[in-house]
């Protein structure tokens, strides 16, 4: 799941943290990238445990209306959403129950958000559309709960508090973890039953060497690194930089200069759209260029053995 996209703007926030640190002691600075990495991977299986923890509120609000029509003599409720097979399946997944069990992460210390959340989605044309529809397959249950997600959880500021009380990696991180959760969703196989497999928590070894080498690549050699700035920028002003611009570009430097196999135009394309996220509005225009440049005369000086597009 955490791929380099993610590694990416971990190393510009951690990069950014390190030399806002006065001790800059760089083990530490390591340990604290690698642990924030692992929060993503956390508040992934988290907002899958959503899925399980509504699905629960559905089941005791039907236990209480079947009562009722007991009671009563009237028809009982569906209990079509309550018993989703999709969301059974994930509730007995094995790999989110060993999530919840070493971390000891749940959803019932935010039971009314649970409650609340429930209720949205009960009101909604979505689900009224669901439980009259007649398909009632495991493929329809599924892409209920993709369209829920997207709906009521992919962008839900009550939602956005909760997690910033749980972790303060965790709001910095849920845009692009809420792909992989909709993906997770999409793969899902009514036949695999409990051992589904969910996203693995790094899409392979390579990446976390990737994470390491690109952070002490950018803090190992940062003089040097910004010496090619400063080359680079004669036609530019390079003193009115924005702190986190210098930042980008030297992270952007270290993965120029240290992974043959990346092509420059990838690399700037990344930390070009990093900085509109985490820079100035003009920040985004500015470093493109600047990259660019730099990228130009690094390869005219031997310095980086790789190739550019005219």
């Amino acid at each position: 799941m955490i791929n380099r996209e993610i590694i990416r703007i971990k190393v510009v926030q951690l990069t950014y943290a390190y030399y806002q640190n006065g001790s800059k002691n760089m083990d530490s600075a390591e340990k604290e990238l690698f642990f924030s990495l692992s929060k993503a991977y956390d508040l992934y299986n988290y907002l899958l445990l959503l899925i399980v923890a509504v699905t629960k509120e559905a089941r005791k609000h039907l236990e209480v209306a079947q009562s009722k029509a007991r009671r009563e003599h009237t028809a009982e409720p569906s209990g079509k959403f309550a018993f989703n097979r999709f969301a059974l399946q994930l509730e007995e997944n094995d790999m989110l129950n060993n999530f919840l069990e070493v971390q000891k992460k749940n959803w019932d210390d935010n039971a009314e958000f649970v409650h609340s959340l429930y209720n949205q989605i009960v009101e909604s044309t979505i689900y009224k559309e669901y439980m009259e529809n007649e398909d009632d397959s495991y493929a329809a249950d599924r892409e209920l709960w993709r369209k829920i997600y997207r709906t009521f959880i992919q962008d839900n500021a009550d939602l956005d508090g909760v997690l910033e009380e749980q972790s303060l990696y965790w709001n910095d991180d849920k845009e692009i973890v809420d792909t992989f959760v909709l993906k997770t969703i999409k793969r899902f196989d009514e036949k695999n039953k409990a051992s589904q497999e969910l996203l693995p928590e790094y899409d392979s070894d390579e990446d976390k060497e990737y994470a390491r080498k690109l952070f002490r690549a950018t803090i190992l050699n940062a003089d040097e690194y910004q010496g090619y700035m400063s080359e680079a920028s004669q036609n530019w002003d390079f003193s009115r930089l924005a702190y986190m611009d210098v930042v980008i570009m030297q992270i952007a430097i270290a993965e120029m200069m240290t992974f043959p196999s990346i092509p420059i135009t990838v690399s700037i394309n990344e930390y070009v759209d990093i900085a509109k996220l985490y820079s100035t509005p003009r920040s985004g225009g500015y470093i493109n260029g600047m990259l660019d440049a730099i990228a130009r005369h690094l390869i005219a000086t031997h310095r980086l053995m790789k190739s550019m597009n005219r």
